[in-house]
């Protein structure tokens, strides 16, 4: 499986790098098999992003970051906190990306911030953002601010979001790669005659078309039906 975490923080070392990475960590050590890690820095693609946004050409960095979120089987995507929302350039990343490009994908939202304050971030501006771009988000969303780095709680946050978007990587990866089922066997139709009025008047014979399905239940074609209550 391929896990592309983004990480939208700005400095170095950064508390949003250090999210994404517990994040995960925690996330592969729950999947149930081997994971490709990929992890996006948006900092060092802020000069092709707004490029991206000026001329509609991504450069070779950026392109090579597209090409592993969408080929990706599930996200983490964190952002630290501005103005009581996402970042600028988290917002902008994603307002590169083709519209379908997240279509089904299985994401993990998280943010950072310097005051618990701001923790419903991740249902006011990420779950309705990644909602419009039609992901599956995780139902467990993970804020960290500057007081919870160390303090109970956190921990175990992660641990239950990394779980979610485990199994839902699994579960997803695992429909994509499943054999079709085989098709059950149709049923010989019923010879039996349903009479139906002829042009003269008389009953005539009607092949049916109706079949037995494997429940049991008798399927009889519509014009059966309606020449049935004509007589």
């Amino acid at each position: 499986m391929k896990l592309v975490v983004v990480s939208a923080g700005l400095s170095v070392p950064s508390s949003t790098r250090l999210l994404a990475d517990r994040l995960a960590a925690a996330t592969a050590g729950r999947a149930s098999g081997p994971v490709d890690l990929r992890v996006v820095e948006l900092r060092d693609l802020a000069v092709e992003i707004a490029h991206n946004l000026t001329n509609g050409f991504p450069g070779p960095a950026l392109s090579a970051a597209i090409d592993d979120v969408t080929s990706a089987d599930g996200l983490i995507v964190v952002t630290p906190v501005f103005s009581a929302s996402y970042s600028g350039l988290f917002k902008s990343f994603f307002d590169v990306l083709d519209k379908d490009a997240l279509a089904g994908k299985p994401v993990l939202i998280a943010a950072t911030g310097g005051t618990g304050r701001h923790s419903l971030v991740l249902e006011h501006a990420l779950r309705p953002l990644f909602a419009y771009l039609r992901a599956v988000i995780v139902p467990t969303g993970v804020y960290a601010a500057s007081e919870d780095w160390g303090a109970e709680g956190l921990a175990e946050r992660i641990e239950r979001a990394a779980g979610e978007l485990a199994a839902l990587m699994s579960a997803l990866t695992g429909a994509s790669t499943a054999p079709a089922p085989a098709r059950p066997p149709v049923p010989a139709q019923s010879s039996s005659a349903v009479p139906a009025q002829g042009s003269s008047g008389s009953a005539a014979p009607v092949r049916s078309a109706a079949s037995v399905r494997e429940d049991g239940f008798k399927v009889v074609p519509f014009e059966e039906q309606l020449a049935a209550l004509r007589v």
